[in-house]
């Protein structure tokens, strides 16, 4: 009996310590432990009127923070805000979500919204995905590229959200599926330097800036389970089922397969207008939310998309979903990759 129990501590140990190293080399401590985290500071953004300007810019016309958080008339042509309720959260639609995912209202009312919040729980919500309760914020919400947003910028925003009508509005808490819940505490990553305002007069790279903030690239580049699918960046395939139907992402590299027949005046009247040529885009594109970007920053954009790696990935929305072995999705032309 002494050789049967010595046998099985052994066994026992053995796995154990086998356990700890596969969560060590796969999932990691965070789902256990909880998110990478900093402590708040007192910090708070002088409010001045070109801070405000800049950040109504930013969040109405760049990097969707109006989007997401405003309810939408999702079967009205072009997907419109519906008018008095800008940041007064929504329930986001898209059916492929794991679980129910609520963007939170950024309205600063003090019993539903964000009228109690610190301006650096805005910050750290923001570039760092940690929301003002503490929870790691889905990843639906991109700091993982606002990390990227210049420290003035993040500052305009900031200042941008705290002069939004307080609108009463109550939601649901966001609910993310086992193990889901769990798992998404490894994105978050604390931000502790300073990031500047990007100057340089090359449009390229005031347009690399322009297009991570605007998230081009979350929608266009396909992934498996949470994961950029690589070498197919910027190359779409992303399907987006929801109450606009079951539409995949557009390849927008410059490839034939992609955009390369887009001159920079085809690309602003694709934005401004919602319509390549006589082809009206899905609504899910929110170009009726871009359209208010102004021309210098639609050209710097563009200048920039033409500089990326061309892929050969087509994508036909007006074909039935097939499966697609170059971005492991399903969408129409999928089998003719």
């Amino acid at each position: 009996m002494k050789g049967i129990g010595k046998w099985l501590l052994l066994s026992v140990g053995t796995l154990a310590i086998l356990l700890l190293i596969a969560i060590t080399l796969t999932i990691g401590w965070r789902p256990f432990l909880g998110p990478k985290t900093r402590p708040l500071s007192e910090r708070s953004f002088e409010r001045t009127p070109q801070r405000l300007e800049r950040g109504r810019y930013i969040a109405t016309a760049l990097s969707g923070c109006l989007y997401c958080h405003t309810p939408h008339d999702w079967a009205a042509p072009g997907t419109p805000l519906i008018p008095g309720k800008e940041g007064a959260g929504e329930i986001e639609p898209y059916a492929a979500l794991r679980g129910r995912v609520v963007a939170p209202k950024l309205a600063p009312d003090v019993e539903t919204g964000a009228g109690r919040w610190t301006d650096d729980q805005f910050a750290r919500a923001i570039r760092e995905g940690i929301g003002h309760d503490g929870r790691t914020l889905f990843p639906l919400m991109p700091y993982a590229r606002y990390r990227e947003m210049s420290d003035e910028d993040l500052a305009s925003v900031v200042v941008y959200l705290r002069s939004l009508p307080a609108v009463h509005n109550q939601l649901p808490k966001t609910e993310i599926i086992f193990p889901v819940k769990y798992l998404i505490r490894n994105a978050p990553q604390p931000l502790r330097s300073s990031v500047p305002q990007p100057n340089s007069p090359d449009p390229v790279l005031r347009g690399a800036y322009l297009v991570n903030l605007a998230g081009c690239g979350d929608c266009h580049t396909p992934q498996v389970k949470g994961q950029s699918v690589p070498g197919m960046q910027f190359a779409g395939g992303f399907p987006f089922p929801g109450p606009w139907g079951d539409v995949a992402t557009a390849n927008i590299t410059p490839d034939p397969s992609g955009i390369s027949y887009y001159d920079e005046a085809l690309f602003l009247a694709v934005i401004r207008t919602g319509q390549v040529k006589a082809r009206q885009l899905n609504s899910i594109m929110p170009f009726s939310f871009y359209r208010r970007l102004t021309d210098d920053d639609l050209k710097a954009m563009f200048a920039y998309l033409r500089t990326i790696k061309p892929v050969q990935h087509r994508v036909d929305n007006t074909q039935p979903p097939t499966a697609c072995k170059l971005c492991k999705q399903k969408h129409g032309a999928g089998a003719e990759n």
